[in-house]
């Protein structure tokens, strides 16, 4: 056979092999018209366009917490998010919330997932985390155009598609599985033993189940810049930080003053309320109140000199007197955020804190002009004896008005502001934008008018 008739045969094999692969994308389309669009003239398909914004008014919203227990810090900003969404549906792992909490919850839907079942959830939900994984996955949000997660542990996990948006609102990643693994092991009493390598084995477990759902957010805000550290550092992630919102127009500044410290908190380990309470204990002719009840009152109580009194937990309005009429607020605790110190310095009263985490963003801690407070720098009685001393000496120098001021930066109107301004822009910009972070206008940010009316009310 000649060389041109090989030439030939392969000229009507590669156009038979054409014709073929056209036949074939034609069978394509007609089966899977969503997925791979028309075939172009090339072979190649052309991607489908995404589906254009719905109204705000009618846009549908999933909002997606860790847990309802108790209202906390996270609660709150919860509650924020409700008031700009009403429209919005609500989904948890669970939700055993008391009755004469449930006021900020508005009427809203609320959606449960398989623990919310098991026995003995109501009172050892925490027991469950190995299974929160695969539960918040079990909630159901397609359908949704915004999916806004708050998440200290595993909301952030829930499934989205890839024509919604997936805000995640990021208290912190699950504090027990990352950096703060160690402490908490040791706070349980886990740190050796047949029980130490099974909760090991979980939180390794949890920990790659955490990196892996990061992948599913689109935009990542956190709640301070430490968080957004840490952010960065876990999930190689930028974030927005809108700092949460604290409730200013509940504190005034008093005219007096009086000869005694206030401390206020939930008293679990992290808080080191009995690390207070000692160091007082050292300074027999300075006077502590401490406000707040939970599993460390007896540490409390063990360490406790007369100069200590303890209130355990009290309503609001006792919580406000006594920091309005205090000399100083004590906070020992590592916080993400910590709204205590603000509040505090809405009342005009000066911190002192430990100066690492959130307390270094919501103090002015280091002397000088506009200073709120004194830091220490490491959680020791030492420490605290010696920062209480030195704020005497700075005490002239720290005025209420400072405090107020501070303590303005973080109100409530700033954060429905500045959430609202920056998922209208994540909206706006759509889907597949992870690790482009939405950056927040200077210009709309300080822009009332661009806030729903529920935002403005």
């Amino acid at each position: 056979m000649s060389s041109r008739m090989r030439c030939g045969d392969h000229t009507i094999m590669t156009n038979g092999l054409v014709c073929v692969r056209e036949r074939l994308a034609h069978v394509v389309d007609a089966l899977f018209p969503s997925t791979y669009g028309p075939a172009m003239q090339d072979g190649s398909s052309a991607l489908p366009s995404p589906p254009p914004l719905p109204e705000k008014d009618l846009m549908k919203v999933a909002i997606i917490h860790d847990w309802l227990t108790l209202k906390g810090g996270a609660e709150i900003c919860l509650e924020e998010f409700l008031r700009l969404y009403p429209q919005a549906d609500l989904f948890c792992v669970v939700d055993f919330l008391p009755e004469h909490e449930r006021d900020f919850l508005q009427g809203h839907r609320i959606t449960t997932s398989f623990v919310q079942r098991l026995p003995g959830a109501a009172k050892r939900y925490r027991s469950y985390l190995p299974l929160m994984p695969i539960a918040i996955e079990q909630l159901d949000v397609t359908g949704y155009d915004l999916v806004l997660s708050s998440s200290a542990s595993v909301a952030k996990g829930v499934i989205t598609g890839p024509d919604q948006i997936h805000v995640a609102y990021t208290h912190s990643p699950v504090r027990y599985a990352w950096d703060l693994q160690h402490q908490y092991l040791n706070e349980a009493g886990l740190v050796r033993g047949v029980k130490s390598w099974l909760a090991r084995i979980v939180l390794h477990y949890i920990r790659s189940w955490d990196s892996r759902t990061a992948n599913g957010v689109d935009q990542f805000i956190a709640n301070s810049q430490f968080i957004a550290r840490r952010i960065q550092k876990v999930y190689g992630r930028k974030a927005t930080v809108i700092y949460p919102p604290v409730d200013i127009d509940r504190f005034t500044v008093a005219d007096r003053r009086e000869d005694f410290y206030v401390t206020i908190s939930r008293m679990v380990p992290y808080k080191r309320i009995p690390l207070i309470v000692d160091a007082f204990a050292r300074m027999p002719d300075r006077r502590l109140v401490v406000i707040g009840d939970g599993p460390e009152m007896a540490a409390v109580r063990a360490v406790a000199g007369p100069n200590v009194t303890i209130l355990g937990k009290q309503p609001d309005t006792v919580v406000v007197d006594h920091l309005q009429r205090a000399k100083a607020f004590v906070f020992a605790a590592e916080e993400d955020f910590g709204i205590a110190p603000v509040e505090a310095q809405a009342c005009g009263t000066p911190v002192i804190a430990y100066g690492k985490g959130g307390a270094l963003e919501t103090i002015r801690g280091y002397d000088g002009s506009d200073q709120t407070g004194v830091f220490f720098g490491n959680q020791s009685v030492e420490a605290i004896v010696a920062a209480v001393e030195h704020l005497d000496r700075r005490l002239s120098a720290i005025s209420s008005d400072a405090c107020r001021a501070n303590a303005e930066r973080f109100s409530t109107s700033r954060f429905r502001r500045e959430i609202v301004n920056f998922i209208d822009t994540a909206m706006i910009a759509g889907p597949g934008h992870a690790g482009d972070n939405v950056a927040l206008s200077q210009d709309l940010r300080c822009d009332p008018a661009t806030m729903p009316v529920t935002a403005r009310e």
